[in-house]
This record gives C-alpha cells, structure tokens and sequence, in this order.
C-alpha cells in the first residue's frame, strides 16, 4: 500500500489518510501490521507497569481476606466481592453508583489524557504487547524476520517456528481464560472443573474451552483490530477529546520541513538546517529526518506525524523511537511527546484546566464522596422477611391466626454476629423459628423459616403490617416491614 494516501498534503492540508483504514489494503485484504520491537524509557516503564498488573491479575483469585476472595464477580450466584467486601443484591444502589462513578471518571480520564490507558493499562494492550507479541519477537525475530518467514514457502524451519508460536499462544489462552473464570465463579469451583473429568462438569469445561478459543483468536490473528473496530471505548474516546486534551502528538512545528539525512549536510554529529532546494532561502528543513521509525514501532500501523488519530492508543512506542532517532543526530528530544494540539500551536505548555474539565472534576467528586459515604454508613445486617408463598394463614384456637415467613440474614461484617429478631407492631405477637438460631458468620448469610402468631384483635383486615426489629447486644439495628395475611374481617373476633 502506497504511504502517500496517508499523508497530508502540504499545500491544501488536505487529510486524506482518514478517508482509509491502516490495517485494509485497496482490495479490502487485511494488511498485516508487523510493529517493530520497541525499546526506550517509556517502554521500559510500560513493562515495569505491565508486569505488575499481570502479577496482580493472576494472583487476584488466590489473594483472601477474612477468608473471601479478593475479587468475586459471581454473576450467577449473584454474589459480588470488591477488594474483601460482599455486596448482595440489596447492594444493587452501591454497584449502580459505583459503575456511574467509574464512567463519569473515564471521561475525566479521557478528557485530559486521552487514550493514554489504552496503551498502558488495558488488558488488550498488556496481553497483546507484552505477553503474546514478546514470545512472537523470541521465536520468530523482529518485524523484518517475521515478514520474511511468513512470505517464504513452508518448510522444516518455518513449521517449528509457527507450530511452537502457536502452541504456546494456546496454552497462554488457556492460562488467561480459567484466571478470568475464577474470578467469576471461584478458585474452589475452578479447580474441581480442572481436576475432574470433563464428563463431570461438561458444562465448566465447555466454558473453559469457548474462552481460550476466543482468547487465541482474538491474540493470535484479531490483534489491533480489536482496538481499532471492535472496542467501544476507542469510539467513545474521540467525542470526550478536544486540542487541549493531552495524548502523544507529534510537533509538527518544530518537525515539518521534512527530509532525510542523506538530503541534507552533515557537520560533525549533527544534522544541519540549510535551506530546501525547491524553495532556497526560503524555508528550512525541520527536525524530522522521515525516517519513519515511530510508523514501524506503531503496533496499530498509524503515522503519528498525520496528527491525532482515533487509531493511536497511546502507547508511546513512537516517541521511544523518535527520542533515540534525535540523541543520535544531536536534536532535542520530544520531537513526538505527550502533549495536547494548542500547546503546540502555541509554542506553550499544556494545561488541561478547563471549564470543561472543572466540571467534569466536580461531577465525579461528588460521585465519589456519595459512594463512600454510602459504602461506610451501609447497616452491618441487612434482613429480608418475605412471606411463604402459596400459603395462607393458619387459624388456631383462642382466636389466634398465623402466617409462615422466610427471614434471610446477611452479614455485610467480617466477624461472627449474633442477631435477635422481634415483632414490634402490633402488640400482642408472637414469633416462633422453625429451628435454632444460629450466629451469622462474617461476610456470610444464613436464612431461617419462622412462624409469627397474632390475636384477632390485633389483626385489621386482609392485611395486617407487620414490623420486625433485629437486635444487636440489645441494640436495635435494622427494622423491616411485611404484611401478615388474615381473614375477611367479619370472620375476626374483636375480643
């Protein structure tokens, strides 16, 4: 594919790279990007974050606190665990806030750094470039090797090479799928899919299965694509940017005037500015030598010096590479750095606080201080007291009537609590458990069937209200409301 269709005309600024897509050739193929192996300061930052990550990501399922995972998202039994605290369903207003807060705060990030956790925290990215192309690179070579094995016959060399790549893209998969799977269904349940016979938990093994297979395809061929099509958050992105937004740009003021080093004089170890020959005398040659090393480091087949793109994710390969490019010709570095487009318009430095920003700011703090607020001040004990279904109420002797209830308890603590459950309207009740009463353990729940007795005389039609009280150490903690199920009311006695 010819470079030229991507490259802004100088004269009519006309930006016809956008009217193509970096990974489709002119017949519609895919055009394969092989990225150069990057290397440089902000690389090496990248792996030192990555690895962190991924050391958190895989040992997340293993890490306890008070006995409860670190991380549960349990979908299925509709049990969340955040960093050692339980949230139930009657936690739904806390997980609602807390996704809206993290929203409000992905477009803060956005607005000021762009797509910059693309490139540095994005699982896609830190599996892609630093799991899956890293064992590319030591089997198959740089980005040259790489293209020349793919374009030679298959032979004996080329078949050891792709077969092992493969193979252990596989197993990685296979790795990435079961640590996603416990974090949804457990380490517990993971190892008793993993250990027995598939025939025993065909279900868990299927699912297994679809993961890594997905997880293969998406490393092994989908790549870039998944950030360039498939990911929401790059569209949503290019809305919340604008030029005071920061994200790696290229200084096209100090850099254009393009031209190779063999086109221009050399004096010593430095590249001199002389004059172009088109125009002499009126224009200089800029910073940029072409040499087009930040478009082969660019894992997402971009030209950063076209300007910002929906396709850059941030992930400063190119300004690795443009650093390197300058120290050696005896430029300044930053020629490609993590700026915003007005201050490089204006020859200033950037400065996101803008009205704009400001309010963003606002939003999410007042989000964030909700969310604690509410997170800190939950009850320890949440009760829900239902009345048995499909039955009605009982009548006794002594003009007596009663209903049949299921209490489930949750204690939202770390420790073991003992709760005591009593009517508090109408007088004259009763309350009898079906069983013992048991102390609730730490983060856990326990439900108890109980029967509740009232007088007719207490009893105010069809429907009485009924209000429970749950005790702690004597202490009243929680109260509940129900209704309690009677008969017409002429059939009631008053005395």
């Amino acid at each position: 594919m010819s470079r030229d269709r991507y490259t802004i005309n100088p004269i009519t600024e006309e930006e016809s790279y956008r009217d193509f897509v970096n990974t489709i050739t002119e017949d519609g193929k895919r055009n394969w990007i092989y990225p150069k192996k990057p290397s440089g300061k902000y690389y090496n930052y990248r792996t030192i974050l990555s690895w962190f990550l991924l050391g958190f990501l895989f040992a997340g399922p293993f890490i306890t606190i008070n006995g409860n995972p670190l991380i549960l998202l349990n979908v299925l039994e509709r049990k969340f665990v955040l960093f050692g605290l339980v949230f139930w369903p009657q936690d739904f207003y806390l997980f609602f806030l807390a996704m809206l807060t993290i929203v409000v705060f992905v477009v803060l990030f956005t607005a000021i750094w762009g797509r910059l956790f693309c490139g540095w925290v994005c699982p896609q990215t830190i599996f892609m470039e630093m799991l899956f192309r890293k064992i590319e690179y030591w089997i198959e070579g740089d980005f040259q090797q790489q293209r020349k094995l793919n374009e030679k016959p298959l032979d004996r060399d080329k078949f050891v090479k792709k077969s092992t790549k493969h193979v252990l893209f596989f197993a990685l998969s296979f790795l990435i799928a079961n640590t996603f799977l416990a974090y949804v269904i457990g380490v517990e349940e993971l190892q008793a899919i993993v250990t027995a016979p598939p025939t025993e938990h065909l279900t868990g093994f299927i699912a297994i299965m679809i993961f890594t297979t997905v997880f293969y395809g998406v490393f092994s061929r989908f790549r870039e694509q998944v950030c360039l099509v498939a990911c929401p958050y790059g569209r949503f992105q290019s809305v919340l940017v604008d030029n005071d937004s920061l994200a790696v740009t290229y200084d096209f003021a100090r850099g254009e005037g393009r031209a190779k080093v063999k086109e221009r004089v050399k004096e010593g170890d430095l590249v001199t500015n002389i004059p172009k020959k088109a125009d002499a005398g009126v224009s200089s040659y800029g910073d940029c030598i072409d040499c087009e090393l930040c478009v082969k480091v660019c894992p997402t087949g971009i030209d950063i010096r076209n300007g910002i793109q929906l396709e850059c994710i941030n992930c400063t390969a190119c300004m690795d590479a443009c650093d390197d490019v300058m120290r050696r010709i005896g430029k300044p570095e930053k020629l490609i750095t993590h700026t915003s487009y007005n201050a490089v318009v204006e020859g200033t430095k950037a400065s996101f606080f803008t009205p704009r920003i400001v309010a963003y700011l606002g939003v999410f703090s007042l989000l964030l201080g909700l969310f604690t607020y509410l997170l800190l001040t939950r009850p320890e004990v949440n009760t829900v007291i239902l009345r048995e279904p499909g039955l009605l109420y009982n009548e006794l002797p002594d003009n007596r009537f009663s209903n049949f209830y299921n209490a489930r308890f949750f204690n939202k603590t770390f420790n073991e609590m003992d709760v005591e459950l009593r009517l508090l309207q109408p007088a004259g009740g009763e309350i009898q458990f079906l069983g013992a009463m048991e102390p609730i353990a730490g983060q856990n729940q326990i439900e108890r069937r109980l029967m509740v007795f009232l007088p007719g005389g207490a009893l105010t039609g069809n429907q009485t209200p009924v209000e429970f009280g749950i005790y702690r150490n004597g202490e009243l903690i929680q109260t509940v409301r129900s209704q309690f199920i009677g008969p017409e009311p002429s059939r009631i006695r008053t005395n």
